[in-house]
């Protein structure tokens, strides 16, 4: 069953984020995930919206965390902690009604 990541956060030093999604989008390539959705103008319906808000597919909750404990993700995760705040990564699995 399918899982995804839904991050949000705040950019707060535009010149170092702009290095992460060129090294992070192969990555995820590799554990069969795509980014469904990424905004950095997302219309807040209830609560404070971020600067960035991306939902990123993958094919299995395992997949999904063996890609965000690979260890050459680390240098990446690093880039987005320096460059941005109030972040919040959740990973959900997929629903489907019955």
């Amino acid at each position: 069953m399918a899982a995804y990541f839904m991050n949000s956060y705040d950019i707060v030093d535009e010149q170092q984020f702009s290095q992460y999604a060129p090294q992070v989008i192969p990555l995820l390539q590799r554990y069969g995930a795509e980014v469904v959705a990424a905004d950095v103008e997302g219309i807040a319906i209830e609560g404070k919206p971020r600067k960035m808000n991306a939902i990123i597919r993958f094919p299995s909750v395992e997949s999904a965390l063996k890609c965000y404990n690979d260890p050459e993700y680390q240098p990446m995760k690093a880039i987005r902690i320096g460059s941005t705040a109030n972040c919040t990564v959740v990973l959900v699995k997929e629903f489907a009604m019955k």
